[in-house]
């Protein structure tokens, strides 16, 4: 089998991979909620090569990417839900329909840009969605009543947090400036000392999670995002690390038998021959 540019090849290649007997003994062990990890994984990827701006990697991972799709709706086909084709086509027929302002008459160009417009497809798509579930015999999903339970509990917690955070905030559920946030996290830190005091294991996970929520909010406020925020300072962090580890042997010691003290000031090292401010 030769590569291709056709995704189709792609589909080859993964049904060849998924058939019993003559496939990959790994990938036929292989389900939805063994495979959901490296979905995950690929897509923190695909960030972390924007992040880097690094062209080449990014067209990588997104094949990585792809090939996760690619696998989800393999198993899927083996099951007779639906397979890759059904997925294109389904977003697809979504996206055409979400932009009746690009791609339908002049009528609906105009209509389609109207107030309200994107609101009332996706309130025509749930119904078809719900009139599909049926004719399937498929139990409906519960009704997403609630303000947040538009956010999917699934989401990456930071992620999570900043969304719900927005939700809220659209109500008027929130703080009126940075400095009423910065309050509030000086009051979070308080009650983390205080558990620390108390050496009370389970409300201090609490309240940790109540100090890094917050600074979710301070973020928002801030109009910063939170994970690019993160993910900054992780790579700082190699960056620096890397630098203490490969000159300590300046020292005559391995890392292992470095004390801190030596890896401190091969960190402040780092710090200056980056030229960045103090961290």
């Amino acid at each position: 089998m030769k590569p291709s540019r056709d995704v189709a090849r792609l589909v080859e290649i993964m049904t060849a991979l998924r058939t019993p007997i003559t496939g990959c003994p790994w990938d036929l062990e292989q389900d939805f909620r063994s495979i959901a990890p490296y979905t995950i994984e690929e897509v923190y990827e695909v960030v972390d090569a924007i992040e880097r701006d690094d062209m080449e990697n990014l067209r990588e991972e997104l094949g990585d990417l792809l090939l996760q799709v690619v696998y989800h709706a393999q198993m899927a086909a083996e099951q007779k839900s639906f397979d890759f084709a059904d997925v294109v086509e389904g977003v697809t027929t979504k996206m055409i329909r979400r932009h009746p302002h690009v791609f339908g008459d002049e009528q609906a160009r105009t209509a389609g840009m109207a107030k309200g417009a994107w609101e009332r497809i996706k309130r025509e798509e749930k119904q078809e969605r719900a009139e599909r579930r049926a004719a399937m015999g498929l139990d409906q999903p519960e009704e997403d009543n609630g303000l947040l339970d538009a956010v999917p509990a699934a989401t990456e917690p930071l992620m999570e947090a900043l969304k719900l955070q927005q939700k809220a905030s659209k109500v008027g559920f929130d703080w009126n400036n940075p400095a009423s946030v910065l309050d509030k996290i000086r009051e979070e830190l308080e009650e983390v000392e205080a558990e620390i005091a108390q050496n009370n294991k389970v409300e201090l996970e609490k309240e940790l999670g109540d100090l890094l929520f917050v600074m979710v909010n301070l973020a928002r406020h801030l109009d910063i995002d939170p994970g690019n925020a993160l993910r900054s300072c992780n790579r700082k962090f190699r960056d620096r690390f890397s630098y203490v580890e490969n000159n300590v042997g300046r020292h005559q010691m391995s890392l292992e038998e470095a004390d801190l003290e030596t890896m401190e000031a091969l960190w402040v090292e780092a710090k200056t021959k980056t030229g960045k401010p103090k961290a």
